[in-house]
């Protein structure tokens, strides 16, 4: 008798959480490859074991600005030499690059939010908003359990026919 194995059909990912964003970006700063969406995608797949679609990636501008800040920073970069060294000079090396790559994006990361920091506080200005106004504390949240209300002695009692 032969065996057929059967083949795991992933029909759908699951939807991308903040987790499974994070391991993708630290994905990408160890990437040192030529980067294309079908190569990430399938580290993807070896890493979470869930097959997502390169426009569910790219839906989030997280992912989307760290593929690209690393597809430029590997375009940039000199083909290494043949040489290799001991195991951990090239550990050494390769966590170099990674903190290198994690370094870039979160600089780029940085810039983004302060061009849209510069917009908001444009926006504020012009509508005649206050720096004080803006620090405002946020209002406190009731955290506590919602009292259930009590049944009213009419549905509490129990029609005996």
């Amino acid at each position: 008798m032969t065996r057929i194995a059967k083949k795991r059909v992933i029909r759908r990912g699951k939807n991308l959480t903040d987790d499974a964003i994070e391991q993708i970006v630290g994905i990408l700063d160890g990437w040192t490859e030529k980067l294309t969406w079908e190569a990430l995608i399938e580290a993807i797949v070896v890493r979470l074991h869930c097959r997502y679609t390169r426009q569910a990636l790219h839906k989030h501008v997280c992912l989307r600005e760290a593929y690209a800040v690393r597809r430029a920073a590997l375009g940039k970069q000199k083909v290494a030499s043949g040489r290799r060294g001991s195991g951990a000079l090239t550990d050494a090396l390769a966590r170099i690059a990674r903190l290198d790559a994690e370094n870039q994006r979160l600089e780029e990361e940085n810039r983004r939010l302060l061009e849209q920091f510069v917009v908001w506080a444009y926006n504020a200005h012009t509508r005649g908003l206050t720096k004080q106004f803006l620090s405002q504390p946020l209002p406190h949240v009731d955290r506590g359990q919602t009292l259930t209300m009590p049944r009213s002695p009419r549905t509490a009692k129990r029609r005996h026919d």
